[in-house]
C-alpha cells in the first residue's frame, strides 16, 4: 500500500471539506500516473485508520470518486482505478508523462558496442537459436523433488543468508568436474557464479586493465570479444581453421607481443563449432609455459559429446596455474539454471569473490543445493547421457536436411558434440535478405549478429538444433530452402 499518510495532506483550517481535499488528492494522484488504473486502493476501514479520520468521511470520499468515474466499486473486493478515466472539461484528460519517459541531464554509456539484440521475440515464430538446450528434456520430477527438499529445510537452515555460494555444490560439483574432465583441484580452487558470462566478467576484469592485449580467435564468441573491447582492450585476432586455433600464428603473436591474456574455446569453438586438434592444444601449453600469459579457457558446452572420446581440457594439463577454467551448467540444466563456474587458483579466486560481491552478494542458494542433490543421486549424469543421444539424433537429422536441401547453396563441418552447426553460405546468397524473407515468412535466426555489422563478411549463422524438435527442423530449413529459391530464382 503506497504511503497515503505522507501523500494526502489535510488543512483543518480550510474552508473546503475534508472529504472534499482527499477526493481532490485522490484524483491528483490518477492524473500524476501514482495511482495507475486497475490499481487496487485501500478499504474505508484501512484508509481511516491510516489517515486516523471517521471511517464514514472515507466512504464519502470513495462515493465522490465513484460517481465521478475515477474509481470502480466491486462487491466483496473493494475500489480499484477505473480503467476507464473520465473526460476532463473543457478538453479531455491527458495522463501526466511519466518523470522516465526522459533520458535525464547526466551521461552515460549506452553500450552502442554491443552489437547483439537482448530483446525477446515478439512473434509466434519458429525460432533457430545460436546452441541452447531443450528445456522439455529436463527431469522435472527429480528436479522439484529437490526443490522441496530444500525448501522444507529453509527454517533451520542459518547459512542461507549468510553465504555468498553454496559448500554442498562446490563439493558435488569438484567430484563431477573431476570425474568427468579430468582436472585435478581442491575445492578451494573452485568459485560459482550466475553462469559462465559472470565468470568470464570476473576474471577478465581482475588480469585486465586499458591498452593490455588480449588474443582472440577470428571469428570470436561475440560477447567475450565485447567485453574485451569494454575494458578497453587492444585485441589480436587469430584465424581459426579445421583444427582450431592456428597456433603457429600465435606462437609469433606471443613472440612479438606483450599479450596480457589468450581466450580460447578448445570444444566446440563458439561461434564454429570446430574442435582443437591434439596437437594444436600440446603447443598451446608449450606457449604458455614458454610466454606466461594469463588464459581464460571457455568450456561452455563439453558435457554434449557425440563421441564419447573428447579430448581434456587445457586446465588438466600442466600450465603452472595460468588457466582460468571456466564452464556453466545453463547448458545442461537449460537458461532458468544461472549456474555457473571458475577454476582457478586460490588468491585469483579470493580476488573474484571480492569482486562479486560488487554486483552480486550472493548465489542462489536454493538453486545450488537443489543441483547439488541431483548431481550426488546421480539425476544430472543421467541427464546428461539422455538428452546427448536425443541431440546427437537431431544433429543428424538437421545434416541429412542440409546435405538434401542446401548443399548447393551452403558450407559447414558436421560437429563431434554441442548445440549448434556452424553454417556458411556461399556469397552469391546474401544471408541478410534471406533472414528478413525468413523471418516473414515464421522463422527467426537468433544469431544474426554473424552476417551483419562487424561479422557481415562471414555470411554466416548458428543453427541451434538442440532445442527443435523433427518437425521444426524440417520446417526451417524449408524456409530456408524456400528463400533462397525466392530471391535467387536462376
Amino acid at each position: 500500500m503506497l504511503p497515503y499518510k505522507n501523500l494526502i495532506r489535510l488543512d483543518h483550517d480550510s474552508k473546503e471539506p475534508i472529504y472534499r481535499q482527499i477526493s481532490h488528492q485522490f484524483i491528483e494522484l490518477i492524473q500524476d500516473g501514482k495511482l495507475l488504473p486497475g490499481t487496487r486502493l485501500p478499504s474505508s476501514r484501512a484508509l481511516s485508520e491510516v489517515l486516523q479520520l471517521h471511517r464514514k468521511t472515507i466512504v464519502a470520499v470513495y462515493d465522490i470518486l465513484v460517481s465521478e468515474n475515477w474509481v470502480e466499486s466491486q462487491v466483496r473486493r473493494g475500489y480499484r482505478v477505473s480503467d476507464r478515466l473520465p473526460v476532463v472539461r473543457p478538453r479531455s484528460y491527458h495522463k501526466k508523462e511519466s518523470p522516465f519517459a526522459n533520458d535525464g541531464s547526466f551521461i552515460y554509456d549506452d553500450m552502442a558496442i554491443v552489437q547483439f539484440s537482448l530483446a525477446p521475440e515478439a512473434n509466434n515464430n519458429i525460432i533457430i537459436n545460436d546452441g541452447a538446450p531443450d528445456t522439455t528434456l529436463l527431469p522435472y520430477r527429480s528436479l522439484t523433488k529437490e526443490y522441496r527438499k530444500v525448501l522444507d529445510r529453509v527454517t533451520v537452515n542459518t547459512d542461507l543468508d549468510s553465504k555468498i555460494e553454496s559448500p554442498n555444490l562446490r563439493a558435488s560439483l569438484r567430484d563431477f568436474l573431476n570425474q568427468t574432465r579430468g582436472i585435478d583441484f581442491g575445492i578451494e580452487n573452485l568459485f560459482l557464479t550466475r553462469g559462465g558470462q559472470m565468470a568470464l566478467y570476473l576474471a577478465a576484469a581482475l588480469i585486465l586493465k586499458p591498452g593490455d592485449q588480449v588474443v582472440v580467435t577470428a571469428p570470436c564468441y561475440i560477447a567475450a570479444e565485447t567485453l574485451f573491447e569494454k575494458l578497453g582492450c587492444q585485441i589480436i585476432r587469430i584465424p581459426v581453421d579445421q583444427y582450431g586455433m592456428q597456433t603457429d600464428i600465435l606462437a609469433d603473436v606471443l613472440e612479438n607481443n606483450d599479450v596480457k591474456l589468450l581466450y580460447i574455446i578448445p570444444h566446440h569453438h563458439h561461434p564454429t563449432t570446430v574442435t582443437m586438434s591434439k596437437e594444436r592444444r600440446e603447443h598451446i601449453l608449450e606457449l604458455i609455459a614458454r610466454y606466461g600469459p594469463a588464459v581464460i579457457e571457455d568450456d561452455y558446452d563439453y558435457d554434449f559429446q557425440f563421441n564419447y572420446d573428447p579430448y581434456l581440457p587445457l586446465a588438466s594439463g600442466e600450465h603452472g596455474g595460468n588457466v582460468i577454467y571456466i564452464g556453466s551448467l545453463t547448458k545442461v540444466l537449460g537458461t532458468p539454471f544461472r549456474i555457473g563456474y571458475m577454476i582457478a587458483s586460490k588468491n585469483f579466486l579470493e580476488a573474484a569473490a571480492k569482486l562479486r560481491v560488487l554486483i552480486d552478494i550472493r548465489g542462489d542458494m536454493i538453486s545450488e543445493k537443489a543441483v547439488a542433490a541431483m548431481i550426488d543421486s546421480g539425476d544430472l549424469v543421467r541427464h546428461i547421457q539422455k538428452t546427448n543421444k536425443v541431440y546427437a539424433k537431431r544433429c543428424d537429422l538437421l545434416c541429412t536436411l542440409l546435405d538434401k536441401e542446401l548443399k548447393e547453396y551452403i558450407h559447414y563441418q558436421k560437429p563431434s558434440g554441442g548445440l549448434a552447426i556452424w553454417i556458411t553460405f556461399k556469397q552469391e546468397y546474401e544471408l541478410p535478405k534471406i533472414a528478413r524473407y525468413a523471418q516473414e515468412h515464421g522463422l527467426s535466426i537468433k544469431s544474426n549478429f554473424y552476417f551483419t555489422g562487424r561479422y557481415a563478411h562471414l555470411n554466416a549463422f548458428r543453427f541451434g538444433f538442440a532445442s527443435m524438435n523433427e518437425a521444426k527442423l524440417k520446417t526451417a530449413v524449408n524456409v530456408l530452402k524456400q528463400a533462397i529459391v525466392h530471391l535467387y530464382p536462376q
